[in-house]
Protein backbone atom coordinates (compact mmCIF):
# COMPACT_ATOMS: atom_id res chain seq x y z
CA UNK A 1 0.00 0.00 0.00
CA UNK A 2 3.07 2.41 0.70
CA UNK A 3 4.63 1.73 -2.63
CA UNK A 4 1.40 2.16 -3.98
CA UNK A 5 0.62 5.53 -2.37
CA UNK A 6 3.97 6.31 -3.49
CA UNK A 7 3.28 5.64 -7.11
CA UNK A 8 0.37 7.27 -7.04
CA UNK A 9 2.12 10.61 -5.57
CA UNK A 10 4.83 9.96 -8.15
CA UNK A 11 2.42 10.08 -11.21
CA UNK A 12 0.65 13.03 -10.31
CA UNK A 13 3.75 15.07 -9.91
CA UNK A 14 4.41 13.92 -13.61
CA UNK A 15 0.90 14.64 -14.48
CA UNK A 16 1.24 18.57 -12.73
CA UNK A 17 4.54 19.17 -14.71
CA UNK A 18 3.41 17.98 -17.86
CA UNK A 19 0.03 19.85 -17.84
CA UNK A 20 2.14 23.18 -16.19
CA UNK A 21 2.13 24.87 -19.78
CA UNK A 22 -1.97 24.70 -20.10
CA UNK A 23 -2.08 27.08 -17.00
CA UNK A 24 -0.02 29.37 -19.20
CA UNK A 25 1.24 30.35 -22.37
CA UNK A 26 4.07 27.68 -23.76
CA UNK A 27 7.57 28.72 -22.99
CA UNK A 28 7.74 28.83 -27.08
CA UNK A 29 5.07 31.26 -27.59
CA UNK A 30 6.85 33.83 -24.23
CA UNK A 31 10.03 33.64 -25.97
CA UNK A 32 8.99 34.55 -29.62
CA UNK A 33 7.16 37.91 -27.79
CA UNK A 34 10.07 38.73 -25.71
CA UNK A 35 12.19 38.94 -29.02
CA UNK A 36 9.50 40.52 -30.53
CA UNK A 37 9.84 43.27 -27.96
CA UNK A 38 13.15 43.18 -28.21
CA UNK A 39 13.35 44.53 -31.22
CA UNK A 40 11.13 47.60 -30.61
CA UNK A 41 11.55 50.70 -28.38
CA UNK A 42 8.78 51.93 -26.72
CA UNK A 43 10.06 54.99 -24.77
CA UNK A 44 7.40 56.77 -23.25
CA UNK A 45 4.16 54.88 -22.41
CA UNK A 46 6.32 51.99 -20.87
CA UNK A 47 3.57 49.65 -22.47
CA UNK A 48 5.73 46.64 -22.31
CA UNK A 49 6.31 47.13 -18.49
CA UNK A 50 3.56 44.44 -18.79
CA UNK A 51 5.46 41.75 -20.31
CA UNK A 52 6.81 39.72 -17.61
CA UNK A 53 7.04 36.43 -15.33
CA UNK A 54 5.90 33.46 -16.92
CA UNK A 55 2.72 33.62 -18.10
CA UNK A 56 2.25 35.97 -21.47
CA UNK A 57 -1.54 34.77 -21.18
CA UNK A 58 -1.83 36.99 -18.29
CA UNK A 59 -1.77 40.90 -18.14
CA UNK A 60 0.45 40.90 -21.03
CA UNK A 61 -0.43 44.50 -22.53
CA UNK A 62 -1.93 44.10 -25.75
CA UNK A 63 -1.32 39.85 -25.93
CA UNK A 64 -4.04 37.71 -25.38
CA UNK A 65 -4.53 33.67 -26.03
CA UNK A 66 -7.19 30.88 -26.85
CA UNK A 67 -8.75 30.02 -23.61
CA UNK A 68 -8.17 26.40 -24.05
CA UNK A 69 -5.21 25.79 -26.05
CA UNK A 70 -3.10 28.88 -24.31
CA UNK A 71 -1.67 29.67 -27.51
CA UNK A 72 -0.89 33.33 -28.46
CA UNK A 73 -4.11 34.12 -30.73
CA UNK A 74 -3.87 38.33 -30.92
CA UNK A 75 -0.96 40.79 -30.64
CA UNK A 76 -3.07 43.81 -30.29
CA UNK A 77 -0.72 47.26 -30.09
CA UNK A 78 -2.66 50.50 -31.39
CA UNK A 79 -0.53 53.98 -31.46
CA UNK A 80 -3.62 55.59 -31.32
CA UNK A 81 -6.13 54.89 -28.37
CA UNK A 82 -8.69 55.55 -25.89
CA UNK A 83 -6.75 53.09 -23.38
CA UNK A 84 -6.20 55.19 -19.71
CA UNK A 85 -2.21 54.15 -20.62
CA UNK A 86 -2.85 57.11 -23.25
CA UNK A 87 -5.01 59.45 -21.69
CA UNK A 88 -3.18 59.37 -18.84
CA UNK A 89 -0.15 60.52 -20.57
CA UNK A 90 -1.96 63.14 -22.65
CA UNK A 91 -0.41 61.86 -25.92
CA UNK A 92 -0.08 59.08 -29.39
CA UNK A 93 2.13 56.48 -29.30
CA UNK A 94 5.32 56.46 -30.91
CA UNK A 95 7.90 53.33 -30.86
CA UNK A 96 11.21 52.63 -33.52
CA UNK A 97 12.51 49.21 -34.41
CA UNK A 98 11.45 46.74 -36.53
CA UNK A 99 9.30 43.79 -36.75
CA UNK A 100 10.88 40.58 -35.08
CA UNK A 101 10.56 37.44 -37.70
CA UNK A 102 10.39 35.99 -34.43
CA UNK A 103 6.29 36.65 -34.61
CA UNK A 104 6.45 33.79 -37.27
CA UNK A 105 6.93 31.37 -34.58
CA UNK A 106 3.25 32.07 -32.98
CA UNK A 107 1.68 29.79 -35.40
CA UNK A 108 -2.02 30.03 -33.32
CA UNK A 109 -1.74 34.02 -34.15
CA UNK A 110 -4.96 35.28 -35.88
CA UNK A 111 -4.38 39.15 -35.18
CA UNK A 112 -1.53 40.98 -35.92
CA UNK A 113 -2.08 44.83 -35.11
CA UNK A 114 0.42 47.26 -35.00
CA UNK A 115 -0.75 50.50 -35.87
CA UNK A 116 0.01 54.24 -35.47
CA UNK A 117 3.57 54.08 -33.78
CA UNK A 118 4.75 56.51 -36.42
CA UNK A 119 8.83 55.20 -36.47
CA UNK A 120 8.30 50.98 -37.10
CA UNK A 121 10.72 50.93 -40.15
CA UNK A 122 12.53 47.67 -41.56
CA UNK A 123 10.50 45.23 -43.81
CA UNK A 124 7.43 43.43 -43.36
CA UNK A 125 9.05 39.70 -42.18
CA UNK A 126 7.94 37.67 -45.32
CA UNK A 127 7.51 34.45 -42.97
CA UNK A 128 3.89 36.14 -41.99
CA UNK A 129 2.77 35.17 -44.84
CA UNK A 130 3.21 31.80 -43.40
CA UNK A 131 0.61 31.98 -40.39
CA UNK A 132 -1.85 29.67 -41.18
CA UNK A 133 -4.73 31.35 -39.32
CA UNK A 134 -4.16 35.08 -39.63
CA UNK A 135 -7.28 36.88 -39.84
CA UNK A 136 -5.93 40.36 -39.39
CA UNK A 137 -2.80 41.70 -40.72
CA UNK A 138 -2.78 45.69 -39.65
CA UNK A 139 0.29 47.60 -39.93
CA UNK A 140 -0.80 50.92 -40.69
CA UNK A 141 0.62 54.58 -40.05
CA UNK A 142 4.44 53.60 -39.65
CA UNK A 143 7.55 54.14 -41.75
CA UNK A 144 7.64 50.21 -42.85
CA UNK A 145 9.50 49.94 -46.55
CA UNK A 146 10.74 46.90 -48.70
CA UNK A 147 8.01 44.78 -50.43
CA UNK A 148 4.63 43.72 -49.53
CA UNK A 149 5.44 39.26 -48.82
CA UNK A 150 5.35 37.78 -51.94
CA UNK A 151 3.38 34.89 -50.51
CA UNK A 152 1.13 36.96 -49.16
CA UNK A 153 -1.95 35.09 -51.05
CA UNK A 154 -1.37 32.24 -48.36
CA UNK A 155 -2.86 33.60 -45.61
CA UNK A 156 -6.39 32.13 -46.83
CA UNK A 157 -8.39 33.23 -43.57
CA UNK A 158 -7.41 36.92 -44.01
CA UNK A 159 -10.22 39.30 -44.06
CA UNK A 160 -8.33 42.67 -43.18
CA UNK A 161 -4.98 43.81 -44.82
CA UNK A 162 -4.60 47.32 -44.03
CA UNK A 163 -0.84 48.39 -44.69
CA UNK A 164 -1.18 52.15 -45.33
CA UNK A 165 0.38 54.94 -44.45
CA UNK A 166 3.98 53.34 -44.99
CA UNK A 167 6.46 53.78 -47.39
CA UNK A 168 6.29 50.30 -48.49
CA UNK A 169 7.30 49.83 -52.57
CA UNK A 170 7.60 47.08 -55.18
CA UNK A 171 4.34 46.01 -56.99
CA UNK A 172 1.01 44.62 -55.92
CA UNK A 173 2.14 40.64 -55.71
CA UNK A 174 0.24 38.80 -58.17
CA UNK A 175 -0.54 36.10 -55.52
CA UNK A 176 -3.10 38.74 -53.27
CA UNK A 177 -5.73 37.60 -55.71
CA UNK A 178 -6.20 34.50 -53.78
CA UNK A 179 -7.10 36.15 -50.37
CA UNK A 180 -10.69 34.61 -51.11
CA UNK A 181 -11.63 36.17 -47.41
CA UNK A 182 -10.64 39.17 -47.86
CA UNK A 183 -12.87 41.66 -46.78
CA UNK A 184 -11.03 45.54 -46.35
CA UNK A 185 -7.85 45.94 -47.82
CA UNK A 186 -6.10 49.09 -47.57
CA UNK A 187 -3.13 50.22 -49.18
CA UNK A 188 -3.29 53.28 -49.40
CA UNK A 189 -0.21 56.17 -48.77
CA UNK A 190 3.01 54.18 -49.79
CA UNK A 191 4.76 53.81 -52.59
CA UNK A 192 3.98 51.04 -54.59
CA UNK A 193 4.45 50.92 -58.52
CA UNK A 194 3.43 48.98 -61.52
CA UNK A 195 -0.03 47.92 -62.52
CA UNK A 196 -3.19 46.70 -60.04
CA UNK A 197 -3.68 42.81 -60.88
CA UNK A 198 -5.90 42.17 -63.69
CA UNK A 199 -7.49 39.57 -61.83
CA UNK A 200 -8.17 41.34 -58.47
CA UNK A 201 -11.94 40.34 -59.10
CA UNK A 202 -11.30 37.04 -57.29
CA UNK A 203 -11.36 39.13 -54.35
CA UNK A 204 -14.78 38.11 -54.21
CA UNK A 205 -15.38 39.32 -50.84
CA UNK A 206 -13.89 42.53 -50.65
CA UNK A 207 -16.45 45.60 -49.30
CA UNK A 208 -13.35 48.00 -49.33
CA UNK A 209 -10.31 48.61 -51.76
CA UNK A 210 -7.95 51.57 -51.14
CA UNK A 211 -5.01 52.25 -53.04
CA UNK A 212 -4.60 55.72 -53.29
CA UNK A 213 -1.51 57.73 -53.22
CA UNK A 214 0.76 55.34 -54.70
CA UNK A 215 2.72 55.31 -57.71
CA UNK A 216 0.45 52.73 -59.90
CA UNK A 217 0.36 52.69 -63.45
CA UNK A 218 -1.73 51.05 -66.18
CA UNK A 219 -5.57 50.62 -66.46
CA UNK A 220 -8.56 50.28 -64.34
CA UNK A 221 -8.88 46.37 -64.33
CA UNK A 222 -12.57 45.65 -65.83
CA UNK A 223 -12.41 42.60 -63.22
CA UNK A 224 -13.45 44.68 -60.55
CA UNK A 225 -16.67 44.95 -61.53
CA UNK A 226 -17.32 41.25 -60.82
CA UNK A 227 -17.36 42.04 -57.16
CA UNK A 228 -20.71 42.55 -56.00
CA UNK A 229 -19.66 43.54 -52.59
CA UNK A 230 -17.76 46.31 -53.38
CA UNK A 231 -19.03 49.53 -51.65
CA UNK A 232 -15.82 51.65 -51.32
CA UNK A 233 -13.30 51.95 -54.23
CA UNK A 234 -10.67 54.55 -54.08
CA UNK A 235 -7.65 54.57 -56.88
CA UNK A 236 -6.92 58.88 -56.54
CA UNK A 237 -3.91 60.24 -56.92
CA UNK A 238 -1.86 57.35 -59.13
CA UNK A 239 -0.87 56.95 -62.52
CA UNK A 240 -3.62 55.16 -63.75
CA UNK A 241 -4.20 55.81 -67.75
CA UNK A 242 -7.03 53.99 -70.06
CA UNK A 243 -10.94 55.15 -70.06
CA UNK A 244 -13.15 54.35 -67.06
CA UNK A 245 -14.70 51.16 -67.38
CA UNK A 246 -18.72 51.52 -68.16
CA UNK A 247 -19.36 48.27 -65.78
CA UNK A 248 -18.58 50.63 -62.55
CA UNK A 249 -21.82 52.01 -62.86
CA UNK A 250 -23.94 48.86 -62.49
CA UNK A 251 -21.72 47.39 -59.59
CA UNK A 252 -25.02 46.78 -57.05
CA UNK A 253 -23.59 48.06 -53.71
CA UNK A 254 -20.83 50.58 -55.19
CA UNK A 255 -21.25 54.19 -53.37
CA UNK A 256 -18.03 55.69 -53.21
CA UNK A 257 -15.59 55.96 -56.20
CA UNK A 258 -12.06 58.24 -56.13
CA UNK A 259 -11.11 58.03 -59.13
CA UNK A 260 -9.60 61.93 -58.87
CA UNK A 261 -5.51 62.66 -59.73
CA UNK A 262 -4.55 60.11 -62.07
CA UNK A 263 -4.15 60.20 -66.18
CA UNK A 264 -7.63 58.75 -67.26
CA UNK A 265 -8.84 59.72 -70.72
CA UNK A 266 -12.10 59.09 -72.97
CA UNK A 267 -15.43 60.13 -71.61
CA UNK A 268 -17.76 59.83 -68.65
CA UNK A 269 -19.73 56.85 -68.23
CA UNK A 270 -23.70 57.54 -68.27
CA UNK A 271 -23.83 54.40 -66.10
CA UNK A 272 -21.52 56.00 -63.23
CA UNK A 273 -24.02 59.47 -63.32
CA UNK A 274 -27.38 57.41 -63.56
CA UNK A 275 -26.27 55.09 -60.76
CA UNK A 276 -28.49 56.05 -57.56
CA UNK A 277 -26.51 54.09 -55.25
CA UNK A 278 -23.36 56.39 -55.95
CA UNK A 279 -23.20 58.97 -53.81
CA UNK A 280 -19.54 60.08 -53.94
CA UNK A 281 -17.88 60.93 -57.10
CA UNK A 282 -14.96 62.30 -57.65
CA UNK A 283 -13.22 62.34 -61.42
CA UNK A 284 -11.21 65.41 -60.93
CA UNK A 285 -7.84 66.09 -62.27
CA UNK A 286 -7.69 63.78 -65.16
CA UNK A 287 -7.80 63.99 -68.99
CA UNK A 288 -11.39 63.25 -69.24
CA UNK A 289 -13.25 64.46 -72.35
CA UNK A 290 -16.80 65.37 -74.19
CA UNK A 291 -20.02 66.02 -72.28
CA UNK A 292 -21.52 65.54 -69.15
CA UNK A 293 -24.32 63.06 -69.57
CA UNK A 294 -27.59 64.46 -69.46
CA UNK A 295 -28.69 60.99 -67.18
CA UNK A 296 -29.66 62.31 -63.23
CA UNK A 297 -33.27 61.81 -62.39
CA UNK A 298 -35.46 62.57 -59.03
CA UNK A 299 -33.37 59.62 -57.31
CA UNK A 300 -29.94 61.10 -57.94
CA UNK A 301 -28.35 61.55 -54.56
CA UNK A 302 -24.63 62.86 -54.59
CA UNK A 303 -23.42 64.40 -51.33
CA UNK A 304 -20.38 64.99 -53.71
CA UNK A 305 -19.96 64.97 -57.43
CA UNK A 306 -16.72 66.33 -58.47
CA UNK A 307 -15.64 66.54 -62.45
CA UNK A 308 -13.54 69.45 -62.19
CA UNK A 309 -10.16 70.19 -63.83
CA UNK A 310 -10.67 68.14 -66.53
CA UNK A 311 -11.72 68.76 -70.65
CA UNK A 312 -15.39 68.56 -70.25
CA UNK A 313 -17.30 70.50 -72.92
CA UNK A 314 -20.67 71.42 -73.91
CA UNK A 315 -23.11 72.37 -71.07
CA UNK A 316 -24.48 71.50 -68.04
CA UNK A 317 -27.07 68.85 -68.05
CA UNK A 318 -30.32 70.88 -67.45
CA UNK A 319 -31.10 67.28 -65.54
CA UNK A 320 -29.51 68.24 -62.82
CA UNK A 321 -31.89 70.39 -61.44
CA UNK A 322 -34.43 67.37 -61.10
CA UNK A 323 -31.71 65.54 -58.91
CA UNK A 324 -33.05 64.44 -55.25
CA UNK A 325 -30.07 66.23 -53.99
CA UNK A 326 -26.57 67.32 -55.18
CA UNK A 327 -24.46 68.60 -52.44
CA UNK A 328 -21.10 69.65 -53.14
CA UNK A 329 -20.87 69.76 -57.29
CA UNK A 330 -17.53 71.15 -58.48
CA UNK A 331 -17.21 71.45 -62.17
CA UNK A 332 -14.82 74.12 -62.45
CA UNK A 333 -11.84 74.37 -64.75
CA UNK A 334 -13.22 72.83 -68.07
CA UNK A 335 -14.29 73.76 -71.32
CA UNK A 336 -17.91 73.87 -70.53
CA UNK A 337 -20.62 76.57 -72.14
CA UNK A 338 -23.90 78.08 -71.96
CA UNK A 339 -26.20 78.99 -69.31
CA UNK A 340 -26.03 77.83 -65.28
CA UNK A 341 -29.79 75.95 -64.87
CA UNK A 342 -31.64 77.44 -62.44
CA UNK A 343 -33.19 75.95 -58.97
CA UNK A 344 -31.69 73.29 -56.34
CA UNK A 345 -28.84 72.64 -57.07
CA UNK A 346 -27.51 75.54 -58.39
CA UNK A 347 -29.10 78.44 -55.62
CA UNK A 348 -26.62 76.71 -53.01
CA UNK A 349 -23.78 76.77 -55.04
CA UNK A 350 -20.86 79.16 -54.52
CA UNK A 351 -19.20 80.62 -58.05
CA UNK A 352 -16.15 78.40 -57.51
CA UNK A 353 -17.85 75.29 -58.47
CA UNK A 354 -18.34 77.05 -61.79
CA UNK A 355 -15.00 78.90 -62.09
CA UNK A 356 -12.92 78.81 -65.34
CA UNK A 357 -14.59 77.01 -67.49
CA UNK A 358 -15.01 78.76 -71.65
CA UNK A 359 -18.46 80.72 -71.54
CA UNK A 360 -20.73 79.77 -68.90
CA UNK A 361 -23.14 82.12 -67.28
CA UNK A 362 -25.96 83.02 -65.26
CA UNK A 363 -26.40 82.60 -60.81
CA UNK A 364 -23.78 82.49 -59.21
CA UNK A 365 -21.39 83.60 -62.34
CA UNK A 366 -21.93 86.68 -64.41
CA UNK A 367 -25.58 87.64 -66.17
CA UNK A 368 -26.08 85.43 -69.63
Amino acid sequence: MRMTGVLLVTALALLLAVGSPVNGCPPSDRAALLSFKAALNEPYLGIFNSWSGSDCCTNWYGVSCDPETKRVADIILRGESEDPIFEKAGRSGYMTGSISPSLCQLDRLTSLVLADWKDISGEIPPCLASLPHLRILDLIGNKLSGDIPADIGKLSRLTVLNLADNQISGSIPPSIVNLKSLMHLDLSNNKLCGEIPSDIGKLSMMSRALLSRNQLTGPIPCSLTNINRLADLDLSMNQITGSIPGQLGSMPVLSTLNLDSNRLSGEIPTSLLSNTGLNILNLSRNSLEGNVPDVFGPKTYFTLLDLSYNNLRGSIPKSLSCAKYIGHLDLSNNHLCGAIPVGSPFDHLEASSFANNDCLCGTPLRTC
